[in-house]
């Protein structure tokens, strides 16, 4: 996984809630980000057009250890009842949704589709042992057919791994499972919203972008390195999931 980034109106009491949950706060030039395993929090100022529900991106999914841990440092903890234990939800300061799922969890796991076979993949049938982990983002999709279209896109466009997490349809990348799951409702693209659009960290990222387009693909933002030398692109998924590809994030 690359990164997330929200737009907020309080950066200081995000990047706390971040870091409650086990992050580290640090700076990637003048931006505010936390480090958490697998992935970067990139967090701007500004005004956003509402929270993730109600959007193609729903919500991002954490593992922590144990949710009591995190209850014992003052977090408010939304449990789903005794028929999914170990399994709750923190809110950010901006209302935002975060999933969070403990070792005692039982629908975390990921199997492969026939055919497949990712060692990668395998650390979601494992217990973590670190502080907080990246799981997952979910996708809310119109219908079935659109379902199984977000499944080939993913596993195609990013060379990810198709199966399945728990009831959902999924692909694993390195450092994040990509949920799939039909919408209750109309759903909106997440540009504007709290979390404005998801990252992923490429090598060869001016290659590859070279082999997207060959396929395809169009981009919002080409190729190109920003002031910081971290080359950058952006596109969007034929359902209206912003991305951004980077290559250099990760040093920060």
């Amino acid at each position: 996984m690359g990164h997330y980034h929200f737009v907020v109106k309080d950066v200081a009491a995000n990047a706390r809630f971040w870091t409650d949950l086990g992050g580290v706060t640090s700076k990637a030039g003048t931006t505010t980000i936390v480090k958490i395993t697998d992935v970067i929090i990139v967090l701007t100022e500004g005004r956003n057009s509402g929270v993730s529900e109600g959007a193609v991106l729903n919500h991002v999914a954490f593992r922590v250890p144990s949710l009591a841990t995190l209850e014992s440092r003052g977090l408010k903890i939304e449990r789903l009842g005794p028929e999914l234990p170990g399994i709750g939800s923190a809110r950010t300061p901006e209302g935002e949704r975060v999933e969070l799922f403990e070792n005692a969890a039982t629908n975390v796991g990921f199997t492969q589709d026939a055919g497949f076979k990712d060692p990668v993949a395998e650390r979601h049938n494992k217990p973590i042992d670190v502080t907080i982990a990246s799981h997952h983002f979910h996708l809310y999709l119109p219908d079935e057919a659109a379902v199984a279209a977000a499944k080939a896109w993913y596993a195609t466009t990013f060379g990810g791994t198709p199966g399945k997490r728990w009831r959902y349809d999924a692909v694993d990348l390195p450092g994040i499972n990509v949920n799939l799951g039909v919408a209750p409702r109309p759903v909106q693209p997440t540009k504007g919203r709290t979390l404005d659009h998801i990252g992923f960290e490429v090598t060869n990222l001016a290659q590859f972008t070279k082999k997207l387009e060959a396929t395809g693909v169009s981009f919002d933002v080409p190729y190109r390195k920003n002031a910081d030398g971290v080359g950058e692109a952006r596109l969007t998924d034929p359902w209206g999931t912003s991305i951004e590809l980077t290559e250099g994030l990760r040093r920060w």
